[in-house]
């Protein structure tokens, strides 16, 4: 089985959850705090900064042919105005390997990570963050724009409020007296690794450390709660690095990516699922229109009753996240997404967290067999990024989550191919 001539079959990573060691960044120095609420620090992560050239060779040799990764801004501008240019240098053989290997480099300018000086600033809800962010894609574009051709600007823009929702959600929850079992499910509902628990713990505390490191008790970093204001910010600096991008490679297919969830509603349940989709996508669409593509990004579905959200069904199965397995969400949220988005669409993230990887060949499967149907029905999907390519980094959840399709030896670091791998590279054209 495999898809159209054309059809790009990669994998995903994001540079603070591999490379190792960025210590320019927000996420660096929430990590090293007293009271983080990070589980472990990420540390040398998976030495992909010094390895990548294995870590390419592996996914090439597999049958993969697009490797979708991120730039990290905090390496290219550790201080405003300056420039790393042994970092631009580096990424620029990243993109060259990758070529060398018949991959095609499928470049993400911001996947969560900020120089810790924007954050100083006001971050991601400051007015001056559109244009430090369209001066970083400038130049970024200038420098290595004529390798690429394709481009994400940010990664899951909406994630501020599906965090601002669940975060209130949690709050309540954990002010209720049997609210442990309960806010920990939570954690299940939004499509990254959040350690909410441990946050409520720490608020007190972190709130002084954060003071202390970034100015602010609240540093608003991107994977914060989002003011509506905030909200659009993100996606004016979105647009704002989309025209410096054009404007220096018009030749370049520029997008953004979004966390979208299967919104399904029971009997009564659905004015809470349509306002959900609203909020998690449609109104958004100005912001997109013209566009060349969109990046889905999805891991599962949300069930809706007539009280609001609902915990996955009982007895279902669930992943190391506490999410669903339930790989048929991919095809619906691309089916619904092109009811409204008529431009090409590329999956960008969709993976498990789980320790047996025969569950993860099932879902690669499941999944994959939706894009084919979706394909057949004339929807313009054109490509399928795995999450992720090896096991990483899992943000404040650490290094518990197993999502790659190659293990890492958390003490050798040695790469080891696992089936699913093989597998994914297997619907790849010949």
């Amino acid at each position: 089985m495999s898809m159209p001539k054309g059809f790009l079959i990669g994998a995903s990573t994001a540079a603070h959850q591999v490379e190792g060691n960025n210590i320019h960044s927000d996420y660096w120095l929430q990590e090293q705090l007293p009271h983080s609420s990070f589980t472990e620090p990420s540390g040398i992560a998976c030495d992909h900064y010094h390895r990548f050239e294995e870590d390419i060779r592996l996914l090439a040799e597999a049958g993969l042919n697009a490797y979708r990764f991120s730039v990290e801004w905090a390496r290219i501008e550790p201080e405003e105005g300056r420039y790393d240019e042994a970092e631009i240098e580096h990424y620029r053989r990243v993109i060259a390997c990758c070529k060398a290997h018949g991959v095609e480099p499928i470049v993400t300018l911001m996947h969560f990570t900020s120089p810790a000086w924007l954050i100083r600033k006001g971050g991601w809800e400051a007015e001056s963050t559109v244009e430090d962010f369209r001066r970083y894609a400038a130049y970024v574009t200038g420098q290595f724009g004529s390798e690429l051709r394709y481009i994400c600007t940010i990664n899951e823009a909406n994630m501020g409020l599906q965090l601002a929702a669940i975060s209130k959600r949690f709050e309540l929850m954990a002010k209720q007296a049997a609210a442990n079992a309960s806010a920990k499910k939570a954690e299940g509902t939004v499509q990254v690794g959040m350690n909410f628990e441990k946050m409520m713990e720490n608020l007190k505390y972190a709130a002084m450390e954060n003071a202390q490191v970034f100015g602010t008790p609240q540093p608003q970093i991107f994977v914060s709660s989002r003011t509506p204001e905030g909200d659009a910010l993100v996606f004016r600096a979105h647009q704002a690095a989309k025209a410096a991008i054009k404007e220096i490679c018009p030749q370049i297919k520029v997008g953004i990516t979004l966390s979208m969830h299967d919104l399904q509603a029971l009997p009564g349940g659905e004015k809470f699922a349509a306002d959900a989709w609203t909020e998690e996508f449609t109104h958004y669409l100005p912001y997109i229109e013209g566009d060349d593509f969109l990046g889905v990004q999805n891991y599962t579905r949300t069930l809706y009753g007539p009280q609001g959200q609902l915990p996955a069904p009982e007895g279902a199965e669930l992943t190391q996240m506490e999410y669903e397995f339930y790989p048929e969400a991919l095809e619906h949220v691309i089916r619904r997404v092109h009811e409204v988005f008529k431009g090409d669409l590329i999956v960008t993230e969709n993976g498990i967290a789980t320790a047996d990887d025969a569950r993860r060949v099932e879902f690669i499967h499941r999944a994959l067999a939706g894009v084919e149907r979706c394909i057949g029905d004339g929807i313009p999907v054109r490509g399928y990024c795995h999450w992720s390519l090896m096991d990483n980094f899992e943000w404040q959840k650490g290094y518990a989550m197993t999502f790659g399709l190659i293990a890492v030896d958390r003490e050798t670091l040695e790469r080891k191919p696992k089936e699913s791998l093989e597998v994914l590279g297997g619907y790849a054209c010949r």
